[in-house]
């Protein structure tokens, strides 16, 4: 896991540098503007819909970015979720926030100072913090019979790297759609070897070391301009 996330590691560091050659031969656009952008995730409301009675997920997550300079993003992201399984076998359910911070880095270099599109790669460390309730088991066995019981729920935290990409489009002035894709890396999973959340929100499947997702975001800018600075 270490390798893959050192690779990517690496990509996220090299490829700004490969944009920059590009954006070296055009003219600098002058950061004349702040920009705070809060974005929803509409497509977890429609996979919440999407879930059977045995195996559920529920989650939200709603993205905060600044604009702070050279096509650089300061990003916060949060949410909250729980998951449930109902088996004959077992049975049990969690509930988590999340919160995850980091950067994004347009390879898309502005042409206007009204142009606030982007192509962009970026990193975030996450956390998650996780009650897992009461699970109810049973065994069954061709000797031994049938036993049952219960594991004491616990509360646990969830420490994860991610390294993402994706794109903003302002389709209407302040308003802009994109997505995310990301790679996510646990970086405690020994954890979670005994009876992980069946999901985490913010992150996956509790069990994995390695957790892939997607986002759709709807959000929303808003902008004020920079005070020019005078001599004294």
């Amino acid at each position: 896991m270490l390798r893959y996330f050192i690779s990517i590691l690496l990509m996220a560091v090299t490829l700004p540098a490969f944009a920059q050659d590009d954006e070296d031969s055009r003219p600098a656009v002058k950061d004349s503007a702040h920009q705070i952008r809060i974005g929803f995730d509409v497509s977890k409301v429609v996979y919440n819909q999407l879930q059977s009675d045995k195996q559920k997920r529920i989650a939200y997550e709603v993205e905060l970015d600044y604009y702070w300079k050279k096509d650089v993003y300061w990003v916060l992201d949060a949410g909250l979720g729980n998951a449930s399984l109902d088996y004959t076998d077992l049975s049990y359910k969690s509930d988590n926030v999340f919160f995850k911070a980091g950067i994004n880095k347009s390879l898309l270099p502005r042409l206007k100072t009204s142009d606030w599109d982007m192509a962009f790669i970026g990193l975030r460390y996450g956390v998650g913090l996780i009650n897992r309730g009461d699970a109810n088991y049973t065994i069954t066995d061709s000797t031994w019979g049938t036993s049952s019981g219960t594991i004491p729920g616990s509360s646990l935290t969830a420490h994860w790297m991610e390294i993402t990409g994706g794109v903003r489009v302002e389709v209407v002035k302040q308003f802009f759609i994109g997505w995310n894709v990301r790679g996510k890396f646990m970086l405690n999973p020994k954890q979670f070897k005994e009876l992980p959340p069946y999901y985490i929100a913010g992150y996956g499947k509790g069990e994995k070391s390695t957790a892939f997702d997607f986002n759709v975001y709807v959000s929303y800018a808003m902008r004020w301009a920079k005070k020019k600075k005078t001599d004294k």
